[in-house]
Parts: C-alpha cells; sequence; structure tokens
C-alpha cells in the first residue's frame, strides 16, 4: 500500500513564491506614487467645488443683491464656500489651500483662476465669475 501524500511538495511551495515574487515586482511601481496621485485628485476636488461656489453664487446675487457674496477677483471666490462645523456655517478653504489673485470684472468670468494644495504640491485652475 501506498502511502498518501500530506502537504506541498517543496516543488508547489517555491513555485508559489516565485508567482507571489513577480505579482509584487509588477505591482509595486503602480502604486509606490499614490501619494501625488490623490494630491491632485484632491485639489481638482477643491477646484470644482470653487467652480460650482462662484456659479450659485453669481446666480443667487443675480436673483437677489442681497443674497451670496460680491466676487471681485479670484480669491473672492472662496467666500462663496459654505463649511459647517461647531454648529455653525463658515466660509474658508480647506486649511493650507491658496488661490491665486486676480481681477474679475463683475458680469464676466475668468477661466484661469488657480488652487494651489499645501506645499505647493499640485494646482489646479476654476472658473470665478464676477458680481457687485
Amino acid at each position: 500500500m501506498r502511502k498518501q501524500q500530506a502537504g506541498f511538495t517543496l516543488i508547489e511551495l517555491v513555485m508559489v513564491i516565485v508567482i507571489l515574487g513577480i505579482l509584487a515586482a509588477v505591482a509595486i511601481p503602480k502604486y509606490l506614487d499614490m501619494k501625488s496621485d490623490a494630491t491632485t485628485a484632491a485639489v481638482a476636488g477643491v477646484a470644482g467645488a470653487l467652480s460650482s461656489a462662484a456659479a450659485v453664487n453669481f446666480a443667487s446675487r443675480t436673483a437677489n443683491g442681497t443674497k451670496g457674496v460680491a466676487v471681485a477677483n479670484c480669491q473672492d471666490v472662496a467666500k462663496a464656500l459654505q463649511t459647517y462645523s461647531s454648529g455653525a456655517y463658515s466660509t474658508a478653504l480647506p486649511t493650507g489651500y491658496t488661490i491665486t489673485s486676480g481681477a474679475i470684472a463683475a458680469g464676466a468670468s475668468k477661466a484661469d483662476c488657480e488652487v494651489i494644495a499645501p506645499a505647493a504640491a499640485a494646482s489646479a485652475a476654476f472658473t470665478g465669475l464676477g458680481i457687485s
């Protein structure tokens, strides 16, 4: 009678280790640069929020001059963002983000306003809409 084999042979274990090594060598370079991709996506999200806030602010202020905020330059668009914390609304950019200055005429749009991530890691353009 032959004895039944229990477990894996040494060759099978070595092959699994080799396959895992090949997969790791291919996958690691793909995921090494995730931080810069995440920063780029985050700053693009803030730029999208600023563009949206500018559009909503423009529409609101056009319909009723007492609503919204006046926008005379790119930095004023941040005042249209509303954040909620500790039971109160405030207007502010996320910590560390900055906006380049650039005048925007009332009723005009400026597509080259720029928001910059902390430590100048990335930047993205947004559209500001001027209104008095």
